[in-house]
């Protein structure tokens, strides 16, 4: 049984797909080796185990030339874990207020405009886009995600899905296809969900199956789930899911959702400043190294 890892990113223009795979191979190799060294270097020794689903170029017709993250992902690299700085910025009194905002906007949608942080106001209408599926876009982008699956598990992959941001929300409509639509008996071992806005209201009302009832409404092939979300992460509106999906338990669609959100900073900085949300800063996390780490041996 071969070890899979498949990749889905958030929204926004991304580097050329391979430079985008190697910079992002890189920063979870490096969370990796500050969790489990062993398995960084059986990771890194199997390069191909380690997919990209570039659905960025296809969704905004375009490339964000790497040298803009490239001197900020090095210095990433570089660090050790969050400054002072890191934590008393992503703590602060504004990121709450902002939270407050946020989650008033998520209740009443007519509030969105209003919305302090433009970063999460993008977030919501950008999923908004990829919800109406103008000309397609949805179910194009959901293909570059399950024309890999299907082949991975009729071969009896063992299957990790990292999913970060909007990446989650594609993910889990495509896993929803993937049960109802093509009955594909397959099986996702573990859903790692990265800075997810599946916490949303506004997400959930627009979620493939959400009209459904009973074991219609959500996926039946995923094994575990993993949730982690970083400290002042406005994407990830409310950072605990197992609430929201407890009835996938309790009707025995998955073995476990499990929530990780206390005292996990992304320290990821740019020359706008912290940027508590990106990837980069999300996989270089030794929180997020333990998870990939226990998977990757074959512990549940």
């Amino acid at each position: 049984m071969t070890n899979r890892i498949i990749f889905v990113p958030g929204k926004n223009p991304k580097p050329p797909s391979e430079e985008h795979r190697r910079q992002l191979l890189r920063s979870l190799q490096r969370g990796l080796g500050r969790a489990d060294p062993a398995v960084a270097a059986e990771i890194g020794a199997k390069p191909d185990a380690f997919m990209l689903i570039p659905w960025n170029p296809l969704y905004y017709q375009g490339y964000k030339p790497l040298d803009e993250d490239l001197p900020w992902i090095d210095a990433l690299l570089k660090q050790d874990g969050p400054t002072r700085e890191d934590v008393r910025e992503a703590l602060t009194w504004r990121r709450r207020f902002a939270w407050l905002m946020v989650a008033a906007a998520d209740l009443f949608h007519v509030l969105i405009p209003l919305l302090p942080d433009p970063a999460v106001k993008n977030t919501i209408r950008e999923t908004y886009r990829y919800f109406s599926d103008d000309g397609g876009i949805g179910e194009q982008v959901r293909e570059l995600l399950k024309a890999p699956l299907r082949r991975m598990l009729a071969d009896g992959d063992r299957i990790l899905i990292i999913a970060h941001s909007m990446g989650s929300v594609i993910t889990y409509d495509a896993l929803w296809e993937l049960t109802h639509i093509e009955k594909n008996p397959g099986q996702v071992d573990l859903f790692l969900t990265l800075g997810s806005p599946l916490g949303m209201r506004f997400t959930q009302k627009r979620l493939r199956g959400a009209h459904e009832r009973g074991t219609q409404r959500y996926p039946h092939n995923i094994r575990h789930w993993a949730n982690l979300t970083a400290q002042g992460d406005l994407t990830a509106l409310d950072p605990t899911l197992r609430d929201d999906y407890r009835a996938m338990l309790e009707l025995g669609l998955i073995e476990s959702i499990t929530d990780v959100n206390g005292g996990i900073f992304n320290y990821f900085r740019n020359e706008d400043g912290l940027n508590v949300h990106r990837s980069y800063g999300y996989l270089v996390n030794p929180r997020v190294g333990e998870v990939i780490a226990r998977w990757w041996k074959g512990a549940d």
